[in-house]
């Protein structure tokens, strides 16, 4: 079972950009998704979760910017980002808790996709 995060880039000021994160291998059941970010010389935060049903939280500084979503079919989570600020500029991560065929719940990180945004 592995995670892969996909879409960061450098986008300016005010723009937007679309993360994705897939589970993938013998995959049965993923419970919540979590996006995290690490920003250089800081320590990595939580940004946003998503339920199996639906249910989003936020960190307070990106409520109102970003939007997560999840396609349970594709065991895959999303980030919609917009209104993007330079202090959103870190490398995104993708969390979640994996059920595998044989296996037990276990918690599982993604490599991590470099988000730059530019002033």
């Amino acid at each position: 079972v592995q995670l892969q995060a996909s879409g960061g880039g450098l986008v300016q000021a005010g723009g937007s950009l679309r993360l994705s994160c897939a589970a993938s291998g013998r995959v049965v059941s993923v419970n919540t998704m979590n996006w995290f970010r690490q920003a250089p010389g800081k320590q990595r935060e939580f940004v946003a979760r998503v339920t199996r049903t639906g249910a989003q939280a936020y960190t307070d500084s990106v409520q109102g910017r970003f939007t997560i979503s999840r396609d349970n079919a594709k065991n895959t989570v999303y980030l919609q980002m917009s209104t993007l600020k330079p202090e959103d500029t870190a490398v995104y991560y993708c969390n979640a808790e994996i059920y595998a065929f044989g296996g037990r719940w276990t918690e599982y990180w993604g490599q991590g996709t470099l988000v730059t945004v530019s002033s």
